[in-house]
């Protein structure tokens, strides 16, 4: 499927990029975010967010697994797997209720949910490339995710 890269140089920057992509996404819409800690997945989340309306802070679900944002009509919810002990305890937080036709799901550290989560339509990886400089690239998994890209490449 699709593929697209970006160079971002810095957090305002990644804000930026998340502001583009809000503009293309349409529930429902799961995107799996993968990077090292620091790498910036929040902080792209924050600038969708923020973008989509949302005016209060965005914080890392990292002690709560997901945080749950309303913005009219769309439910976002933003999920960061990193202390998942077993991919099992999906169930137990009662994920399947997430996936809601209204929904965005941002998913972060996926592969703690291996063989549980629902492919995405959008894998987005982050690699630091400098100090405070990272290469994003977004892979379509579903054609909705192709959509989505096809998009933000014009």
């Amino acid at each position: 499927m699709a593929i697209l890269e970006f160079n971002v140089a810095n957090e305002g920057e990644m804000l930026q990029l998340g502001e583009r992509l809000a503009k293309e996404l349409a529930p429902p819409c799961i995107l799996y975010l993968q990077g090292n800690l620091g790498a910036g997945k929040t902080t792209l989340v924050r600038g969708i967010l923020t973008a989509l309306g949302h005016t209060s802070n965005v914080k890392s679900p990292t002690y709560t697994l997901v945080e749950n944002y309303r913005l009219g009509d769309l439910a976002c919810y933003h999920f960061d797997l990193y202390r998942l002990g077993d991919p099992e305890e999906l169930e137990t937080i009662g994920f399947r209720d997430y996936l809601q036709p209204n929904a965005l799901c941002f998913i972060e550290w996926p592969e703690k949910g291996r063989g549980w989560l629902p492919e995405p339509d959008l894998f987005i990886r982050l690699e630091t490339t400098a100090p405070d400089g990272r290469k994003v690239v977004c892979s379509a998994k579903k054609p909705a995710g192709g959509r989505i890209l096809q998009k933000l490449k014009s």
